[in-house]
């Protein structure tokens, strides 16, 4: 019994989204609609439909890889709230390498665009990881401020010196042809980069478990001291682990600029690497889970124009859902019972009027 309520709260994240669903169906049906008809609509657009599908794809492409960009730091205790400042740089960075290879082959320009976005977003991570590293400043503040940074830098660049010749919007000039990545999907927008993702999930899965890096991180993630007493340079690897993560997102940058844009544009996130965040908790920091948390969160994102049209459902129903959806798998990290306490709960008699204990552990994902 123990065992079985210690998975129950292990997948609380879970749960957590599907009472963020319910109390969406519940607004769906204040405004006047059927919530049954509209999540069918909104998955069959997401999951179930080729271009509706293709969509998700392109939508989970830089989700997934900016969840993993939190997912890594965070084992080493680490908040990376960064990720849309990395994607920014990485984008800029592709971008910058990319025009200046305009006869490069495919099979060294694309490598090295993307080697380029990886560069830009570890080293823009890795400011905030020396920063707490060696004078203990707080990487949450820090990351997110540079996200503004990071913003302006592009801002200024494609307006500025990148600004495409008559330009009637912030852009730069377009990648050459031979740098564009190939589809995944004929006739769709969703690139080969929507595999990135699923194989780093993979990597990262092997990486936290079955080398010493990885172990290194866990325990740093558990215990400093420890880590201090154990001979692990804690300092070094904090900043090592914030650029990891960086580059992951600094590679989700590229890939919106080789694979789908092409071109740097003002603006050219979608807010991805917030999205990241969500969808890192969601699946608990477990690189594995990653993947199908990001594949929601794109599905409902990519679906909601399609439920709109359909039924005639405000499209920012699906905004609110996944507010709710940040709402309620924030409150399932911060409330972790134990099974102790559960299984005395459901043991107890009504009648007694005894309160039950509900003693908390520290939450992790």
């Amino acid at each position: 019994m123990s065992t079985l309520l210690d998975i129950a709260i292990r997948l609380r994240s879970l749960w957590a989204t599907l009472i963020a669903l319910l109390l969406g169906a519940m607004l769906i049906g204040l405004a006047g609609h059927d919530p049954l008809t509209a999540y069918a609509v909104l998955f069959r657009e997401g999951f179930a439909d080729y271009w509706g599908f293709a969509n998700t794809l392109v939508k989970a492409s830089p989700i997934v890889l900016a969840a993993l960009a939190v997912c890594l730091p965070y084992r080493a205790g680490l908040y990376n709230i960064g990720g849309e400042g990395q994607i920014y740089v990485g984008g800029l960075c592709a971008t910058l390498v990319g025009l200046s290879l305009p006869d490069c082959p495919p099979w060294l320009g694309i490598p090295l665009v993307l080697a380029s976005a990886m560069i830009g977003g570890a080293a823009w991570a890795a400011i905030a990881g020396a920063l707490k590293a060696y004078r203990g400043v707080n990487e949450v503040i820090v990351t997110l401020l540079l996200n503004f940074v990071a913003i302006h830098i592009v801002s200024y660049a494609v307006g500025g010196p990148l600004l495409a010749e008559g330009a009637p919007y912030p852009f730069s000039e377009q990648l050459p042809a031979n740098l564009h990545l190939p589809m995944l999907l004929p006739q769709t927008d969703a690139h080969l980069g929507a595999l990135f993702g699923l194989l780093f999930a993979l990597a990262l899965h092997v990486h936290f478990s079955r080398t010493s890096h990885g172990l290194a991180l866990d325990v740093i993630g558990r215990n400093p001291q420890a880590a201090r007493y154990a001979g692990i340079a804690v300092e070094r690897q904090i900043v090592v682990a914030m650029a990891l993560g960086g580059g992951l997102a600094g590679l989700a940058g590229g890939l919106e600029i080789v694979g789908l844009k092409y071109r740097l544009f003002h603006l050219f996130s979608a807010g991805y690497g917030f999205d990241g965040i969500v969808v890192a908790f969601m699946a608990g920091a477990q690189p594995l889970l990653v993947p199908l948390a990001g594949l929601l969160i794109a599905a409902l994102k990519a679906g909601s124009g399609s439920m709109q049209r359909a039924i005639g459902l405000d499209g920012s129903i699906v905004e609110a859902i996944l507010g709710l959806v940040v709402m309620t798998v924030a409150a399932g990290l911060a409330w972790k019972p134990s099974p102790a306490s559960l299984l005395a709960f459901l043991r107890s008699k009504p009648a007694s009027g005894e309160p039950i204990n509900f003693s908390t552990q520290k939450a992790t994902p």
